[in-house]
């Protein structure tokens, strides 16, 4: 018998990874998903369970090994059934600096705040 296979456009909108369908398309088609260590560029690739899978989603790398191939794409925890996460835990990247002040930085404010970058560097 003939293992199942779904393409791997689809089977990451199933899951929920992407937002649509063309989203998923786009990231593959890019070179930015990898099937088993290997890049992939065609959308219309097959997967199979077993197969892992390698993608940048928002800030982070996503690591999952396909469980199950979906029929639709169904609720969150309907999706969570289709895969395992592998991906390390991470920290949370630095927030960008802000002002601590109340409102706008004044003139002064940003000129003190310069000097002290150009002294850092």
């Amino acid at each position: 018998m003939s293992e199942a296979k779904l393409r791997i456009d689809k089977w990451l909108w199933q899951a929920r990874f992407f937002k649509t369908r063309s989203l998923s398309a786009k990231q593959v088609s890019g070179g930015h998903v990898r099937v088993n260590g290997n890049r992939v560029l065609k959308p219309a690739t097959a997967i199979s369970p077993g197969d892992v899978l390698t993608f940048p989603q928002a800030r982070i790398v996503r690591v999952v090994r396909v469980e199950k191939l979906g029929e639709r794409r169904g609720p969150a925890p309907e999706a969570q059934t289709l895969y395992t996460d592998l991906t390390e835990k991470q920290d949370k990247p630095p927030r960008n600096p802000s002002f601590e002040g109340k409102g706008r930085p004044t003139k002064k404010d940003r000129r003190a705040l310069d000097l002290s970058r150009n002294l850092d560097s």
